[in-house]
């Protein structure tokens, strides 16, 4: 259960897992002086002594003892030296800012954020703490919720103006998370197109550190999360923090080791070229920011943030719900399809028990190619004759669900829509467009542009029979002007950008319960715990390759589980690597998301074929294990030419483990392989081998495998308890 206890200036709020502890300094500045495994108490007076300050905070303001403080909410300027997460320029052209505690309060459940995405859930509490700045009339509210079952604390910041002046908040951090020490290895996700969420370990030193966008997306190159991790810290072993933000726009997420080393970590809005203009009255709201701990390795991080993706943040129909195993025609056919085509492809399908026909891009306007018709969300009566409703009627018929491809965010230069309003895409008056792909971004920070994207695809979802939504965004932002927004507010534009995706999102989803949405943004550029409170599930990456994917899905799976991961199984030689691998390894590695195919099934061969309706049977069989499972990392895939994964039911009695080698190499034995999350006492037999063996001695001593002949050769084998 989670209590917040307040006594003497100490609030210390906690729960089964872990403690979250803040000290009002005389004056009223709040102090962070724990985050971890729970305790029962703590000495405020030794923490602070550590930050070579005395117990009640005598020294400010005669000195610059602020700048050794442990703050909750730093604001740079006034005696704290150092970078901090609030900055307000007043309008003498001064930043700085004095927050001090005027009160708290303690709340049951978990409070929403107005127009933001954010976690959820009755079994939590949550403290608000209250400050303000008396000069300048800014006050603040910092929000904690811990829920019961997850060792993590939910973070975000209220700001509101209290003056009679403009205000112009020029950072605004979501999380400021001090740490005694900087013994940690920074883990974060980096990459490109078709390399997404590399994943890089490496030492803090003195300085800053970190990864940020400015894309206008969390994008391809960076993620908006990082993971501390003790130098021991393994994936089941040691301490490691994690913290990732519940937002799709610019970010940045930093460490900052100072000279005394103690670590300050970031994250939040990135504040370079952001402000946001406060009138009197007004209210701003920071994105969310999760914060979690584990004692228990990088395993133990990602089980909670697991849990909070899979209980606090998908809602809807399709948060538990078993997902339809797709085709997608992308491919298949690029855009060289017509009805008869599609309806081949989607017969094969059916038969072999896939449940969802999947039309990607080139169906409206006059898409013959990626130069055009981004806004002309009408169909293309060339290739489809019979309009979008006589195919979905046909691919109904087959007892198939229907998905449709949309980029709705984007406008070709080429297509009626720019034409008419050329001023609806981002831009400068004066310098020429910046085209990506032969494409502008719309401006969604205006509500005509939202109200126009979110009627295009909901008419269609009303009029067409529309069961899944493939939801793409396929550039970044350059020339970044807006219309209608005045000269002071132009720094504004990525944040409403966001929030007008959140609004068109929630009206979607909110009038369309049934239908399942998926985000893809050029694969997963923008995979993160925003666009997840919409769209239950992320296409992954467009880089289908089996060996890429291992890589790619190891490390998205520090934070998200499977089920939010879509995983296909395409063609050989692979479209983005030329590589070549056997089906069953293709399968097998994508069996351990949202299964699907991204292939012509009539090209292949029979025996090939025959196994497509094998992996089809058994995923129906396993996918509830698959997807909401227990899952477990075993073999980095960054260390060596082997992956390794296992997946384990709720109950124990199922687990499905994945096993896969890069490159063969002569007279190579066995590997023991050590699993997790068995249940000791339970005798397990191998479905496919027959073999039975304890959990305990699969856990402990290992399982012995060997994928066999041949590069990227895998098992998969589903372990059933007696």
């Amino acid at each position: 259960m989670t209590e917040i206890f307040v006594k003497d200036n100490l609030l210390h709020l906690r729960n089964d897992h872990i403690s979250y502890i803040i000290y009002i300094l005389e004056g009223g500045i709040p102090a962070h002086l724990y985050f971890g495994k729970r305790i029962e108490s703590i000495n405020p007076a030794a923490v602070l002594r550590h930050y070579e300050l005395p117990a009640d905070g005598r020294w400010w303001p005669h000195n610059c003892a602020l700048d050794h403080t442990p703050h909750e909410y730093p604001a740079h300027g006034l005696g704290d030296l150092r970078e901090g997460a609030l900055s307000v320029r007043q309008k003498d052209g001064t930043r700085s800012v004095d927050l001090r505690v005027t009160g708290w309060e303690v709340v049951d459940g978990k409070l929403g954020i107005p127009g933001l995405p954010a976690t959820f859930g009755d079994n939590a509490k949550t403290l608000l703490l209250h400050l303000k700045d008396e000069l300048i009339g800014l006050t603040a509210t910092l929000s904690y919720t811990l829920f019961d079952d997850v060792a993590g604390v939910m973070r975000h910041t209220e700001l509101h103006n209290a003056s009679d002046a403009d205000l112009y908040i020029e950072r605004a951090y979501s999380l400021c998370l001090e740490l005694p020490d900087s013994r940690y290895d920074l883990i974060t996700l980096s990459g490109k197109w078709a390399r997404e969420r590399e994943m890089s370990r490496r030492p803090l030193v003195m300085g800053e550190q970190g990864v940020s966008s400015l894309r206008g997306a969390t994008s391809l190159f960076t993620s908006n999360m990082l993971f501390l991790a003790r130098p021991e810290t393994t994936e089941d072993r040691g301490e490691a923090i994690g913290a990732a933000l519940v937002y799709s726009g610019n970010f940045t997420a930093s460490v900052h080791v100072d000279a005394n080393r103690c670590s300050r970590v970031f994250l939040g809005l990135n504040g370079v070229d952001f402000s946001w203009k406060l009138a009197p009255g007004e209210t701003f709201h920071t994105p969310e920011a999760v914060t979690v701990y584990s004692d228990a390795g990088l395993d133990g991080m990602s089980a909670q943030f697991h849990r909070i993706c899979a209980d606090h943040l998908v809602r809807g129909k399709y948060a538990k719900a078993p997902r339809p195993i797709l085709l997608n025609n992308w491919e298949a056919t690029y855009f060289g399809f017509n009805e008869e085509k599609l309806l081949k492809i989607a017969r094969t399908a059916a038969d072999v028990g896939v449940e969802l026909f999947v039309l990607d891009d080139g169906w409206f306007g006059h898409r013959d190619d990626d130069t055009t018709s981004l806004g002309d969300w009408y169909v293309d009566t060339k290739k489809l004759p019979n309009g979008l409703k006589h195919l979905t009627d046909q691919v109904h018929a087959m007892g198939l669900k229907f998905g449709l491809w949309f980029e709705p965010e984007m406008v070709s230069p080429k297509s009626d829509l720019y034409e008419k309003h050329p001023d609806w895409a981002i831009h400068i008056d004066g310098r020429m467009p910046i085209q990506q792909r032969q494409q502008l971004t719309l401006d969604m920070s205006r509500e005509d542009v939202q109200d126009y994207v979110y009627e295009c695809v909901a008419s269609h979802l009303r009029e067409d029979g529309i069961d899944y939504v493939k939801w793409d965004m396929n550039r970044h932002f350059s020339n970044i002007g807006s219309a209608l927004l005045p000269a002071d507010q132009q720094k504004e534009l990525p944040h409403r950008y966001m929030l007008g995706l959140y609004r068109v999102l929630e009206k979607l989803v909110n009038e369309f319960p049934d239908v399942l949405f998926e985000s893809c943004s050029s694969g997963g550029g923008r995979f993160d715990m925003g666009m997840l409170h919409y769209m239950p599930q992320t296409w992954t990456s467009d880089n289908t390759d089996a060996l890429c994917r291992c890589r790619i899905q190891y490390s998205t799976s520090l934070v998200f589980p499977p089920f939010a991961m879509g995983s296909h199984v395409s063609a050989v030689p692979n479209h983005q690597t030329g590589r070549i691998t056997p089906i069953q390894t293709r399968g097998n590695v994508a069996m351990s998301g949202c299964f699907g195919y991204e292939l012509d099934l009539n090209t292949l061969s029979a025996e090939d074929l025959e196994k497509v309706r094998a992996q089809v049977k058994r995923i129906k069989e396993l996918r509830t294990t698959l997807l909401y499972g227990d899952f477990h990392r075993l073999v980095n895939p960054y260390e060596g030419q082997d992956t390794a994964w296992i997946t384990v039911s709720k109950d124990k009695r199922e687990a499905v483990f994945m096993f896969v080698r890069a490159m063969n190499q002569p007279a190579t034995p066995p590997v023991l392989v050590k699993l997790r999350g068995l249940d000791e006492n339970k005798i397990y037999t191998i479905r496919e081998t027959g073999e039975r063996y304890s959990g305990s001695e699969m856990m402990h001593l290992g399982l012995s495998v060997h994928p066999g002949w041949g590069d990227a050769a895998s098992v998969s084998w589903t372990l059933e308890a007696e």
